[in-house]
């Protein structure tokens, strides 16, 4: 059995950890949501960690609002840097591992290729530095921590885009999306099942996990119409120069991860986002 305890159980990936916990008898899951743990005291980390001993951390809690980060930069590192810190100072006063959520904003967006695990990270935004310092703790302070970069995070419990585009859809004749911002959505209910996988495993390092499928902005919001049975046709296209009101924090252009080493490793990749997006848009419309 596997003592894992989580961080973040209340955000839309960690509901999904939760649930998924269910169907694993060889893990034994400890969630925490914010309010019942707050990573910014390294105290009351350490005394949590400390009464249940955990063997694997799963490190999912962080401040995600990318555009108010620009503004709160202060808060974003406290939580996402310093944060991340005391959870590793945690995990190796219980000798636990540790596996860090991660982002594709650590990149800059420039490269034209898929980026991979070796690429240099070189963020643009308050965000993508704020999870380049927790990735920055987790690689000095632990030589077995486990550094999962993921993107365009979506599914059916919180804020994300696809309920954006749903709510969006209903309320405007016409919608207007990117089509020079391109990345691979990945979806809650499969990354929570390869997180309880990984938790089961030793490796560690840093792995970029999505769901297969590249496409624009403007690209996945016609799927999302298309899976709603409404007309694609009511979004168009616009550079990201011409977004108005234009977004507070500047997004990497691409934002594409390379899934090799996961695959290397003999682990099932995840499924065309298109059959998540489906089930999701089901869901959230029963």
């Amino acid at each position: 059995m596997v003592s894992v305890a989580l961080t973040g159980a209340g955000g839309q990936l960690g509901h999904d950890i939760v649930a998924g916990a269910d169907r694993y008898d060889g893990i034994d899951l400890h969630p925490y949501t914010r309010s019942e743990l707050d990573i910014t005291n390294a105290e009351s980390v350490l005394d949590a960690f400390s009464s249940i001993r955990p063997n694997v951390i799963i490190h999912a809690a962080a401040y995600t609002a990318v555009d108010d980060c620009e503004t709160n930069e202060l808060h974003a590192m406290e939580v996402n840097g310093a944060g991340t810190k005391n959870v590793v100072d945690a995990a190796n006063a219980v000798r636990a591992r540790v596996i860090y959520l991660s982002t594709d904003y650590v990149f800059d967006g420039t490269k034209t290729e898929p980026y991979i695990e070796t690429d240099r990270p070189n963020p643009t935004s308050v965000y993508g530095r704020s999870k380049l310092a927790g990735e920055r703790a987790v690689s000095e302070l632990s030589t077995q921590g486990l550094i999962v970069r993921t993107s365009w995070v979506c599914g059916s419990h919180g804020a994300n885009m696809v309920k954006t585009i749903m709510r969006a859809a209903d309320a405007y004749p016409q919608l207007t999306f990117v089509d020079d911002q391109i990345g691979k959505p990945t979806f809650t209910a499969d990354l929570a099942k390869t997180l309880l996988t990984l938790a089961q495993r030793d490796d560690h390092g840093i792995m970029h996990i999505t769901n297969e499928g590249v496409v624009s902005w403007y690209e996945f919001c016609r799927h999302v119409l298309t899976e709603m049975g409404r007309d694609p046709s009511q979004v168009v296209p616009c550079s990201s120069t011409e977004l108005q009101p234009p977004r507070p924090a500047p997004r990497p252009a691409n934002s594409v991860l390379d899934n090799t080493r996961f695959g290397q490793l003999g682990l099932d990749p995840l499924p065309h986002f298109i059959t998540p997006l489906r089930e999701t848009i089901r869901d959230l419309t029963k």
